[in-house]
């Protein structure tokens, strides 16, 4: 709002030991999963269009798949989802628990904002995300190299499809994936957050005392 502000943006971290680097998960049967509160829309906006757009493409060449919606208070737009080859779980005890198991986390978010936390929760597990590009708006994440992004239905059949068969490729994926995660622990996004807020204190942010003080924002 103020020109004469200096703008800190303190980025988005994971819990790291929470969300451990697990064994790469075989794809027999694939399991993809999809986590988020389910009583929010841009998430299930983002399942429904899943369910209707997408998944029947990938089921059309593994027949086996199974997509797996964790998380809280699903609407009945989201529950009428459930189908032999779709589990929608409502609450559960842990989401690293159904992260652990999955084959390819996907993110097909279309509207909404938000931290992001549920793509960096996977790669720190050493998972291989499916996002569309508003879903890892303002990460820093690179296409091609640390997860796929996908903004059509038939690029994300494509990627998922690839990656599920692949498992040569999806390793690479969920290496890159996890080795960037741990960049972002949030002990050292603390730390980062604590020194901004401490510059601020002393009135020597990037601009000094005369300037208005700076503003440190999580994204």
């Amino acid at each position: 709002m103020d020109p004469a502000c200096a703008i800190t943006v303190v980025p988005t971290g994971v819990d790291t030991q929470k969300y451990e680097v697990a064994p790469s998960s075989s794809a027999n049967p694939p399991r993809i999963v999809f986590t988020g509160s389910m009583d929010w829309e841009p998430n299930i906006d983002a399942v429904a269009y899943f369910c209707r757009q997408i998944f029947p493409g990938i089921l059309a060449e593994l027949p086996s798949a199974r997509f797996q919606i964790v998380g809280r208070n699903p609407r009945s737009r989201v529950q009428k989802l459930a189908s032999p080859s779709v589990e929608v779980t409502g609450t559960v005890p842990c989401v690293a628990d159904y992260l652990r198991e999955a084959t390819v986390v996907v993110v097909p978010l279309r509207i909404g904002g938000g931290t992001r936390l549920k793509i960096f929760e996977a790669m720190a597990m050493g998972k291989a995300v499916v996002s569309t590009s508003i879903g890892a708006e303002g990460l820093d994440v690179e296409n091609g190299r640390d997860l796929v992004l996908a903004d059509d239905a038939s690029a994300q059949i494509q990627a998922i499809t690839l990656l599920l068969r692949d498992s040569a490729l999806r390793r690479r994926y969920e290496q890159a994936a996890a080795q960037l995660a741990a960049k972002y622990d949030w002990s050292s996004i603390g730390r980062r957050f604590s020194e901004v807020l401490q510059e601020v204190c002393r009135g020597t942010g990037p601009r000094g005392p005369s300037h208005a003080p700076g503003i440190a924002r999580y994204s």
